[in-house]
């Protein structure tokens, strides 16, 4: 019997991807207005390049940035990135259309509902606020918190400590197959893998079952 629901949360129930690119674009714009001597373009594949090395939760993005393209320290272009990044951010952090509904109708169903997540807690928690989904948890486990995450067995085995709740009692959904989909059936979870956000595209997947959007996740757990 199925009793609660594990969810990945950047790009299953909002769009990560696409607030983040564009924060960044309008990040960059706003560097090079303020003194960067290097075109938005140029710009952009060094700071992808540096986000590809140091990882997305790295928190001095820009400083690397500017100290790449120009050789020393500026705060002022530093801080002009850092502003506009976040403000850019806030304005557009949105769940996706359907994931409210669907957290009241599976909260109605009695079931516990969890985030397992990768990234910085105090981050993830802002993101749960700023979304006005975090009422509907029971839990968040960040990778942060546990010290290891994604694809890691051991940070889901903790998840399921969390919830106090076995494996076949848990779904788990998620957007990638590597991060969340393997490792979480891997424990004997069934598995959900959405295709939203940056790897929709991929379809090829080893889940249980597969969904396009979030609005079908409360029918397919009452035929579970």
């Amino acid at each position: 019997m199925i009793k609660g629901v594990l969810f990945d949360l950047d790009d299953t129930l909002y769009n990560s991807s696409e607030f983040a690119r564009r924060a960044r674009k309008e990040a960059l714009k706003a560097m090079v207005d303020a003194g960067l001597h290097n075109s938005e373009e140029e710009a952009e594949k060094v700071l992808n390049r540096i986000i590809l090395q140091k990882g997305s939760n790295y928190s001095m993005h820009f400083n690397d940035l500017v100290k790449a393209l120009k050789g020393d320290h500026d705060p002022k272009i530093i801080a002009t990135g850092i502003i506009t990044y976040h403000n850019v951010k806030f304005s557009l952090l949105r769940p996706f259309p359907d994931t409210i509904s669907s957290l009241i109708k599976l909260k109605s169903k009695g079931l516990k509902l969890g985030i397992l997540t990768d990234g910085v807690t105090l981050k993830q928690w802002e993101k749960l606020i700023r979304l006005s989904i975090c009422p509907f948890f029971d839990e968040v486990i960040t990778s942060e918190e546990f010290g290891l995450g994604k694809p890691y067995p051991e940070f889901f085995e903790h998840g399921l400590s969390k919830m106090n709740l076995k494996p076949e009692e848990v779904v788990y959904i998620g957007d990638r197959e590597d991060r969340d989909i393997i490792p979480a059936k891997s424990l004997g979870m069934k598995t959900v893998r959405i295709y939203q956000g940056k790897y929709s595209d991929i379809k090829e997947t080893s889940a249980d079952y597969s969904i396009n959007s979030l609005s079908e996740l409360p029918d397919l757990l009452e035929n579970m």
